[in-house]
């Protein structure tokens, strides 16, 4: 059986620990990238495939992780609730994605070499 390799590539997980808790990580990113474009956690939540529920657990140990909120959310009723990235969350993400740029840029030359003995994706 032959399986369908995609083309190899290097995917850095940076992780912020605060104590216990991991503060942000790959997914709680692209959660808050996903609030900041659809304007609410359901659709955030929606757009990434998970539930509502966890979508606001992981935006509570966000929020209580930093010093500021990141997300600010405003609750449902007749006029429908909504969520954005405060000023600090707009910040917290642009950093992160840098740190990860960095991080890829940085193992370059290690990747380079590493992948010389990964198997052929034809």
């Amino acid at each position: 059986m032959t399986r369908h390799r995609s083309p190899s590539e290097v995917k850095p997980r940076i992780r912020i620990l605060l104590g216990n808790e991991i503060a942000l990580g790959p997914g709680k990113a692209d959660l808050l990238a996903a609030i900041a474009a659809t304007g609410t956690i359901a659709g955030a939540a929606r757009s990434l495939g998970m539930s509502y529920m966890r979508a606001w657990s992981l935006v509570r140990t966000m929020n209580q992780c930093f010093r500021a909120p990141l997300v600010d959310a405003s609750r449902g009723g007749d006029a429908g609730g909504g969520a954005e990235l405060t000023a600090a969350g707009q910040e917290v993400l642009a950093l992160y994605r840098r740190m990860e740029a960095a991080s890829r840029i940085g193992m370059e030359p290690e990747w380079l070499r590493l992948r010389q003995f990964l198997r052929s994706t034809d």
